[in-house]
């Protein structure tokens, strides 16, 4: 096997405007969709590449950060550094002074997030297989190895992880078969908040053309009946077959969120999408009660494995949309889809990243977790902009093939790589 060792490190805080009403929801607004992105280069033509989102203004911020946790991963061999790669990620979450800007949230763990899905990249790249062929291929205790279990202790242990990835290995054929069919997609480009209820109706009308059966509308209106008059037309017009969720981006105070699901109940949505504020595990749990058996999903701003088990131990969510651009990187979505898996619950990733790095890894949980195949997220608006963009047929993820975790965007690349060619 080659040996790829990484000589430099480098930055790139990359933007992109997005089209009027596009990306809106009842908390973001004129927003562009930014990356901070790691380049981790190599002696050889192999590169990695990671990416977090960010909505733009203090993107620049998370690349400071990457530049300064990451001097710690210039001269590793790949094959080295992934070996015992929860003990890299356990110590740069816990570097003595960067770690007063977190702990384990906000800038430095984006930058931990950059630092570590370049880090599979590479790792992937150098193997010559796409990200969802390295994960499968190796045994539980390797994954383990991978993961920084640290203050999950009383939930879940070493032994337990590894036995939950073992107790699916003799099932997988069972699953694999998502791999020729494809992973099933939803749509939320189809009810940003922004859009006028005509441009709703054309573009889920578009939507399903495409093979879309599933559906994501923003709410969070001041005015309440305008999120009512928007679900009902979107369910009249879907059927009742449609699978339609509803997104409140945090908007909501308990007892309102507990006055417009009571308002939503009717029509039937398949889950209420951060229905109030994200720290508040107790409004969660006491809406979750009230709402059942209409399941409450969470994650985008629920941002490390700790946050997650107390929602869980709260009983405070159903559908857990953990993201690997948002917690840090993709060691943390393997352990909370750990996690996940002990207490019953299905993920749902928030796909911050246009569903890029997601794919790969939704793969992974269903076939070597037993994660039920629900659905991924499907954003296109930076499709245009990846080497390799996530391609979606007929509603559906088509399994990416190229070496990697599909994150390369064009003319992104480390400047000590000038002669790089694909």
């Amino acid at each position: 096997m080659t040996q790829y060792r990484i000589t430099s490190l480098e930055t790139r805080d990359v933007r992109f405007p997005l089209e009027q009403g596009a990306g809106s929801d009842a908390v973001h607004s004129g927003a562009e969709y930014a990356f901070a992105t790691t380049l981790l280069a190599t002696e050889g033509n192999v590169f990695g590449t990671g990416i977090v989102l960010t909505l733009g203004l203090g993107n620049q911020l998370v690349c400071e950060a990457i530049e300064w946790l990451g001097k710690a991963l210039i001269g590793q061999e790949i094959e080295e550094l992934m070996a015992d790669f929860g003990t890299v990620a356990q110590k740069l979450s816990q570097h003595p002074q960067l770690r007063w800007l977190g702990p384990q949230k906000g800038v430095v763990h984006l930058a931990l997030a950059s630092l570590t899905n370049a880090c599979f990249d590479l790792w992937a790249k150098s193997r010559g297989v796409p990200l969802w062929r390295l994960l499968l291929d190796l045994d539980a205790r390797k994954i383990v190895d991978l993961l920084d279990l640290s203050y999950l202790e009383d939930i879940l242990i070493r032994d337990e992880a590894e036995a939950i990835l073992r107790r699916h290995t003799s099932s997988r054929r069972e699953r694999e078969g998502v791999l020729s069919t494809g992973y099933p997609g939803y749509d939320t480009s189809v009810g940003w908040f922004q859009y006028e209820d005509t441009q709703v109706r054309e573009l889920a009308r578009q939507a399903m053309e495409k093979g879309f059966r599933a559906f994501k509308l923003k709410v969070g209106s001041r005015d309440g009946q305008r999120d009512v008059r928007r679900a009902f037309m979107l369910r009249e017009l879907a059927g009742p077959e449609a699978l339609i969720m509803v997104d409140a981006n945090q908007q909501w105070t308990l007892p309102r969120a507990l006055e417009m699901c009571a308002e939503l109940k009717n029509m039937s949505p398949y889950f209420v999408e951060e229905p109030t504020h994200p720290d508040d595990i107790r409004a969660h749990r006491t809406l979750a009660e009230a709402i059942r058996p209409i399941p409450i999903a969470l994650g985008e701003h629920v941002p490390n494995r700790i946050m997650f088990k107390n929602f869980m131990q709260a009983e405070a969510l159903e559908i857990v949309q953990v993201d690997c651009t948002r917690v840090a990187g993709i060691s943390e979505f393997l352990t909370v889809s750990l996690l996940a898996r002990q207490f019953g619950l299905r993920v749902v990733p928030h796909v911050g990243d246009m569903g890029q790095i997601h794919q790969h890894l939704v793969l992974f949980n269903h076939i070597a977790m037993g994660h039920e195949a629900v659905f991924l997220e499907c954003i296109p608006h930076l499709q245009p902009h990846f080497v390799n963009p996530a391609q979606i047929e007929n509603g559906v993820y088509v399994t990416p093939q190229v070496p990697g975790s599909s994150s390369d965007l064009k003319g992104v690349r480390p400047e000590a790589q000038p002669n790089f060619t694909r």
